[in-house]
């Protein structure tokens, strides 16, 4: 695998087949940098946190390989363990005991050295030192969700897991649990995975980021790199009736390529030559009436609902 002489986490056909038949994850192959933000996006059942559990050790993969550190998640699971930490979507802490408490737990059954100076460390990178004597069952869902990611610091992991870090979280606290996750990636000297289905997350936070879809990875690069795969523009076409004649109809007039898209009742046309006005223009010769035109450069929702057809929803 390219790179992999430095890759902190490498993966390489990974599956999972559950007995029911279902195919969670389909053979992705990727790997994560020493010092890198890697980001899996998609929108829920992609597979997603099914990777997580595989690379965490929870799940155990159908096929492929898995390596953290060096070491294989199935034949050396408890050596990739202890390199790496992971902060699952659902609540993972004792509510009925004190942010403290539960500091101090998790601290003594990973081993962790000087307890009282790094739980004193990371509590005061995250703002926690208010509350902590509180019980968890007092915190808010932001105040929650930061007592575990810094909980899952406390050991010093070479490799993070985020899985969903903001999900259910209000747009504020959302957004200064981002800054917080910013100057972590700078301050501790790790790789990170995380997963989302919020598409600015993975802009601000991501050096690469690829994108999921029914247990494959469609595209994987940089923020930057996947949007230019649509150009510096796109034009979008809302249409009267059957979107999918437009699209035939600029496909065939040479107007729009193969990475034109249509969703609903919009057709999304990247612009590589010409202008938006032809494409509208196009529709108009034929027939086809449009009830609005619009420009904007692309996003990562735009790659993904090119690769794949589907909006992602939280």
């Amino acid at each position: 695998m390219e790179g992999a002489a430095s890759a902190i986490v490498e993966v390489e056909g990974l599956s999972k087949t559950y007995p029911s038949g279902v195919e969670a994850v389909r053979g992705v192959d990727f790997e994560i940098r020493a010092g890198e933000v890697f980001g899996l996006i998609g929108p829920n059942g992609a597979g997603k946190s099914t990777t997580i559990g595989m690379l965490t050790t929870t799940v155990a993969p159908t096929r492929g390989r898995a390596r953290l550190c060096g070491f294989d998640v199935a034949v050396d699971p408890l050596r990739a363990r202890r390199a790496s930490a992971v902060v699952c979507q659902g609540p993972s802490v004792d509510r009925a005991l004190s942010g403290r408490m539960n500091m101090e737990v998790h601290a003594r059954l990973w081993g962790v050295s000087h307890r009282a100076a790094r739980i004193a460390e990371v509590v005061d990178a995250f703002g926690l030192s208010g509350i902590l004597e509180r019980p968890v069952a007092t915190y808010s869902g932001g105040q929650r969700r930061r007592l575990e990611i810094a909980r899952a610091l406390l050991s010093n992991p070479r490799v993070l897991f985020l899985d969903e870090p903001t999900v259910g979280l209000d747009p504020r606290i959302r957004r200064e649990l981002l800054d917080m996750l910013g100057l972590l990636r700078s301050a501790e000297e790790m790789s990170v995975l995380v997963t989302t289905h919020y598409l600015d997350e993975a802009e601000r936070l991501c050096d690469r980021v690829a994108i999921m879809y029914q247990g494959r990875l469609a595209a994987s690069g940089s923020p930057a790199q996947l949007r230019a795969r649509l150009g510096q523009s796109i034009a979008e076409l809302r249409v009267e009736q059957d979107p999918v004649k437009a699209l035939a109809v600029l496909r065939a007039g040479g107007v729009a390529g193969h990475d034109a898209f249509q969703v609903g009742q919009t057709v999304t046309v990247p612009v590589h030559r010409g202008s938006p006005d032809d494409a509208a223009a196009e529709l108009a010769r034929l027939g086809i009436a449009v009830t609005g035109v619009s420009t904007r450069p692309p996003t990562l929702d735009d790659v993904y609902l090119q690769l794949t057809g589907e909006r992602i929803a939280a």
